[in-house]
């Protein structure tokens, strides 16, 4: 089989517990299978992790980087540099079927407007994460982080009226998972790099729509999402975010509303 005929699997992982489970999981669906090909790229984590991911050789490539630049960063070194016709954005914290990523491929493969395949994406329990967004504003970030809650705002910001019953054209996927079209990623140059960690997935969704692309969300195939909410926890993460999301306002233009 040609390179261009499997689907890579790109991973970006900075010392992620969750990755080896992650990685069990694929070997278990795709140890049979030479349609995927698996690169993880190692943003800079410690020896002892670094050498836990070795154990999985050969059945993922392995790059190891010196430091941190960042989730798109190690993202486009996969993907830009790939020679396969799709790819997989990967989080290290995913549990995702064989059959799951093929029906995603094959969306694409059937529809050459499409960029991107997004996924249902469900909590351990079987819950939907709500992450596909229609439009970003000031307003509706600062409400996740009051006591007060907006219910039908909350509603609308997360997209939650999206049908069971068929696929939607959407503007914005959850860069945890999303299936693409490597070609046109590559036509847009990839990721943002000034993103060092979230709001990267929305700027790459509006790129994709600028040129002319169309992301789809399909709730027939749906992935498992091990879900930290790093920047509700850590100090340092929500700096991060918010650096970001003053990047993201600065680039799209800020909308309060």
């Amino acid at each position: 089989m040609f390179e261009k005929d499997c689907t890579t699997i790109s991973i970006v992982t900075y010392n992620s517990p969750d990755i080896f489970n992650s990685l069990k999981s694929l070997q278990s669906e795709l140890r049979d299978s030479k349609a995927y090909k698996i690169v993880i790229y190692d943003n800079g984590s410690s020896e002892e992790y670094k050498k836990k991911l070795r154990e999985f050789e050969p059945f993922v490539a392995l790059v190891f980087s010196s430091e941190n630049k960042g989730f798109g960063h190690g993202q486009n070194a996969i993907l830009l540099n790939s020679q396969s016709n799709y790819g997989v954005i990967f989080n290290p914290d995913i549990l995702v079927t064989k059959n799951a990523m093929d029906e995603a491929v094959q969306l694409l493969k059937e529809n050459d407007k499409l960029a991107a395949v997004s996924p249902k994406i469900l909590n351990q329990d079987g819950t939907i994460q709500y992450l596909v967004r229609e439009k970003l504003t000031v307003f509706d970030y600062f409400l996740r982080y009051i006591p007060i809650k907006f219910e039908k705002r909350l509603a609308k910001f997360e997209c939650r009226n999206l049908p069971e019953d068929k696929a939607s054209i959407i503007r914005m996927g959850s860069g945890c998972f999303m299936v693409i079209d490597i070609q046109k990623f590559k036509e847009i140059g990839g990721f943002d790099e000034r993103f060092f960690m979230y709001f990267e997935d929305n700027d790459l969704c509006l790129r994709f729509e600028k040129k002319g692309y169309r992301i789809l969300y399909t709730p027939f195939i749906s992935v498992i999402h091990l879900y930290a909410k790093e920047a509700h926890k850590s100090s340092k993460m929500f700096r991060i975010f918010v650096h970001s999301m003053i990047q993201f306002f600065n680039k799209w233009g800020w909308k309060l509303f």
